[in-house]
C-alpha cells in the first residue's frame, strides 16, 4: 500500500509530514515507537468514511525529518503536537494514541493545555515504571548499539517489532516499518530517538491524571508483551471514569493484530456521544 504524507509543517527541529483524509468531526491519530503513521493505513481510511482524520509522523520518525541534534523527547513531541493542533485550527478534536503516542497525547492535554473532545489510549505508555526490557538496554548502551553492523542492527529492530505483534507481520509490512531505520543515517536515528524517551517526562503529569474530566477510553491487547495488562490497570486506576476494554488474542499492535475490532471501537464513539 502506498502511504505518502503529502503535507509539511515546519518546526524548530525540522519538518513534520502529515496528511488528512475524509470529512466530518476531526480525529487525530498519534503513533508510537519505533513505528510511524503507516500503522494507521487500515484504520485511517475506515474512520475517514465519517470523520476528518489527521495523521502525521513524529519528528525523527517515518517520513518526517531525521537529523543530528533534534530534541526527540516526549516533551518535545508534545510541543510539536500542540503546534500541529494550532496549525490545523483544531480546538477540540478526538485523539487516538498508541504506545509513546499516549504519553505525547497526555502531555499535550495536561501540560501544553490543549483541549480534546475525547481521548482513546490503547497499549499506551502513560506513566509508572515503564523503562524496562530492551528499551532500558538501549537507554544504557545506545553508543554501543549504534556501532552494530547493519545486519545485526536490522535483526535487532525486526525482532523487537515482531515481539509487539501476536500474529506476525506480512513481509512487505515489516519491510515498510524497517525502512526509516536502515542505513547509517537510519541506524543513528533509531538510537537517537530511543535514548531521549524518558520516564521523567511522564512523571511530570501523573498527579494530573485524576483531574481529567473528558471522556476517556482504554483499549488493551491481552497478549501485549511490551506493555502487559498491569499498565492498563495502572492507568485505569488513575482515570477512574475511563472505560477499559480488552482485546483477546491481540498483542501490543492492535492495528496489526485486530484492526477490525479497533476500527469498530473507534467508529462506535463514546456512549455519551451516541
Amino acid at each position: 500500500m502506498n502511504w505518502t504524507l503529502e503535507k509539511e509543517f515546519e518546526t524548530p527541529e525540522g519538518v513534520v509530514r502529515w496528511n488528512v483524509l475524509g470529512s466530518g468531526d476531526p480525529v487525530v491519530l498519534v503513533h508510537g515507537t519505533p513505528y510511524s503513521s503507516y500503522l494507521w493505513r487500515d484504520i485511517a481510511p475506515a474512520l475517514a468514511h465519517t470523520r476528518r482524520v489527521f495523521v502525521f509522523d513524529h519528528l525523527g520518525f517515518g517520513q518526517s525529518d531525521q537529523r543530528e541534534g533534534q530534541d526527540l523527547s516526549l516533551a518535545a513531541h508534545a510541543r510539536n503536537l500542540a503546534r500541529l493542533l494550532d496549525h490545523w485550527e483544531l480546538s477540540r478534536p478526538s485523539v487516538v494514541a498508541h504506545d509513546i503516542g499516549g504519553a505525547v497525547a497526555l502531555r499535550t492535554l495536561l501540560l501544553e493545555e490543549r483541549s480534546y473532545q475525547d481521548l482513546t489510549l490503547f497499549d499506551a505508555v502513560s506513566g509508572g515504571e515503564w523503562e524496562r526490557g530492551l528499551f532500558q538496554l538501549i537507554l544504557e548502551h545506545s553508543d554501543v548499539l549504534q556501532q552494530l553492523p547493519d545486519y545485526a542492527h536490522e535483526a535487532l529492530v525486526a525482532s523487537h517489532m515482531r515481539h509487539a505483534t501476536n500474529i506476525g507481520f506480512r513481509p512487505e509490512v515489516l519491510d515498510a516499518f524497517l525502512m526509516p531505520w536502515r542505513g547509517a543515517a537510519g541506524q543513528a536515528a533509531f538510537y537517537r530517538q530511543y535514548r531521549q524517551i524518558r520516564q521523567a517526562d511522564t512523571a511530570d503529569y501523573e498527579h494530573l491524571l485524576s483531574s481529567m474530566s473528558l471522556p476517556v477510553r482504554l483499549i488493551w491487547g491481552r497478549e501485549d508483551r511490551i506493555l502487559p495488562s498491569q499498565y492498563a490497570t495502572w492507568l485505569h486506576e488513575r482515570i477512574p471514569h475511563a472505560e477499559l476494554h480488552w482485546v483477546e488474542g491481540a498483542g501490543h499492535l492492535l492495528q496489526e493484530d485486530a484492526p477490525g475490532q479497533l476500527s469498530s471501537f473507534l467508529t462506535a464513539g463514546f456512549p455519551s456521544q451516541t
